[in-house]
């Protein structure tokens, strides 16, 4: 156990070669922003992109939590994606009060070129690998996405029953 975290040593290695690997994947990905570049886009819209895309339908507020910033600034980006022609707002099926955030198909070819720049690099990093090391890689990558996701969902839940709390409680 290390004397500073209190978690095994392995665990600070895996951490370690994570975030090593964090750094490289951060230059590999600015390639491809590179290439999501001839539609110059930044990276906080790119970022809005791929929360959108993700989270297809997704309103104002939810997307100020993803991207970690305020409404008002998150409604001045998606106003200049929108005038890019990358995104669109549209009423909401479940509220008069919301908009509805989509992709636009050119938003879409967007992110699609953006994802081939990006696996192109990737894939020839992983074709140096030894096969059975990219399939343990494989096999940790698929883990840690997993963990991660629960991590997400643990998150929102205790964010949503604090927030059903303040509300029972008003």
């Amino acid at each position: 156990m290390s004397r500073f975290t209190g978690r095994p040593h392995s665990h600070e290695r895996a951490s370690a070669a994570a975030l090593a690997t964090s750094e490289l994947l951060e230059v590999l990905w600015g390639r491809g922003q590179e290439a999501a570049r001839s539609a110059e886009v930044s990276l906080s819209q790119l970022r809005a992109l791929l929360v959108i895309e993700k989270r297809e339908g997704t309103n104002l507020r939810t997307l100020a939590e993803a991207l970690g910033s305020r409404p008002p600034a998150v409604s001045r980006l998606c106003d200049r994606l929108e005038a890019m022609g990358l995104a669109e707002r549209g009423p909401s099926a479940t509220s008069r009060r919301e908009v509805e955030l989509r992709l636009s198909l050119r938003g879409r070819v967007l992110l699609e070129q953006y994802r081939m720049a990006r696996s192109r690099d990737v894939t020839a990093t992983l074709e140096r690998m030894e096969p059975a090391d990219v399939a343990r890689l494989t096999a940790g990558l698929e883990a840690f996405h997993a963990a991660s996701a629960r991590l997400a969902a643990d998150r929102e839940g205790a964010a949503a029953s604090r927030d059903g709390d303040v509300a029972d409680s008003a």
